[in-house]
Formats: C-alpha cells, sequence, structure tokens
C-alpha cells in the first residue's frame, strides 16, 4: 500500500460522472482509444486511454464511468487527454470500469 495522504490531499482530486457520447480507436496505437465524454453543463471533453485490449468503442459509447476532471492534460500518439478513466485494475489481463450503479446526471460529483 501506498502512504496516507490527508482528506485536504483527496479533496484536490475532481471525480465526476461522465458519458462517453463517442469513443474510435487511437491510430497507429493497439491499445489506445479516444473517448470524448459528456461532463455535463455542454462540457465535452476528450480522454484517452489505453482500453484496447480490454474494450472495442462499441461496448463503451452511451455508458456513464467515472472520470478525474482537474489532471494536468496530457499527449499520447498525438491526441491530447484531458479528462481521466477510472477502473480497478486485477492483473494486466482483468480490469473493470468504474460506474455508477444506476443513471445519474454528468457532471455528478463523485465523493
Amino acid at each position: 500500500m501506498s502512504s496516507e495522504i490527508s482528506i485536504e490531499d483527496f479533496k484536490k482530486v475532481k471525480m465526476v460522472v461522465g458519458t462517453i457520447v463517442s469513443a474510435e480507436k487511437v491510430k497507429g496505437s493497439e491499445k489506445l482509444l479516444k473517448l470524448q465524454v459528456s461532463l455535463g453543463n455542454n462540457i465535452v471533453k476528450q480522454s484517452v486511454a489505453g482500453l484496447g485490449p480490454y474494450y472495442s468503442p462499441e461496448q463503451l459509447i452511451g455508458k456513464q464511468y467515472v472520470f478525474v476532471t482537474n489532471l494536468k492534460p496530457a499527449v499520447l500518439m498525438g491526441q491530447v487527454s484531458e479528462v481521466m478513466i477510472l477502473a480497478a485494475i486485477e492483473d494486466k489481463n482483468k480490469i473493470s470500469l468504474i460506474c455508477p450503479d444506476s443513471k445519474i446526471s454528468d457532471g455528478a460529483t463523485v465523493t
């Protein structure tokens, strides 16, 4: 386990529910998918995630997941990733994306 953080540190991480409105493979990559994510209030941001070995783009479209929205943007294979989708990882062959257990508004805060 990693070291403990304070509740103040935890509160710095902004996590919200978002709906994937489009998804496609990143050209030239076997692993990366480019996701357009609705975060509520007409805000759509892009996530680039290494989900290709686990999910097809069609499996993700229209589904809600939890995203970290206040990380510094990163560039992966020429694509800007503005938000990070959260997943539980058991080993290299099994992951599970984190999602609400019922429909909720895009932009709902995760605490």
